[in-house]
C-alpha cells in the first residue's frame, strides 16, 4: 500500500463529504418534477467525489489513485455546472449558490494538489 493515510483523515475527503450533505438539503427544496434531473444529477456527482478519493486510497498503486482523483476532480466540475445551470433556473438563490460555489472552488483545488503532489513523488 503506497497510502499511509486514511481516507477518513484526508480534509478533502471531509469536505467532500460536507458537500454532499449540503447539496441534499439544498435539492429538498427543488421542484419535484426535477427529482429525476438536475436533484439526481447533482446527488450523484456529490457523492461520487469522497467516494472516489475513498476509493482511490484503497487501490494498491499511486497510479490507481490518482486516477481517482482525477475522477473525483471530474465529478467536481460536472457539479459545478450543475448548481450554475441550478441557479440560472431560479432553483437556488445567491446565498446557497455562493456558499455551493466555494466550497466546490475549495474541494477542486484540493483535489488537484493531491495530484499535483501524487504525481511529482512518483515520478521522482
Amino acid at each position: 500500500m503506497c497510502i499511509m493515510v486514511s481516507y477518513k483523515e484526508l480534509k478533502v475527503w471531509q469536505k467532500g463529504i460536507h458537500l454532499v450533505k449540503d447539496i441534499y438539503k439544498v435539492t429538498a427544496a427543488f421542484p419535484k418534477e426535477e427529482l429525476f434531473g438536475l436533484v439526481d444529477q447533482l446527488r450523484r456527482a456529490s457523492i461520487s467525489i469522497p467516494s472516489n478519493i475513498a476509493e482511490g486510497n484503497g487501490r494498491h498503486s499511486r497510479g490507481e489513485y490518482i486516477r481517482y482523483l482525477h475522477i473525483a476532480r471530474g465529478s467536481c466540475y460536472e457539479m459545478e455546472t450543475q448548481v450554475i445551470i441550478s441557479k440560472e433556473l431560479g432553483f437556488l438563490d445567491e446565498a446557497q449558490y455562493q456558499s455551493l460555489s466555494i466550497q466546490i472552488d475549495e474541494v477542486g483545488r484540493m483535489l488537484n494538489a493531491m495530484i499535483q503532489k501524487l504525481s511529482s513523488t512518483s515520478n521522482n
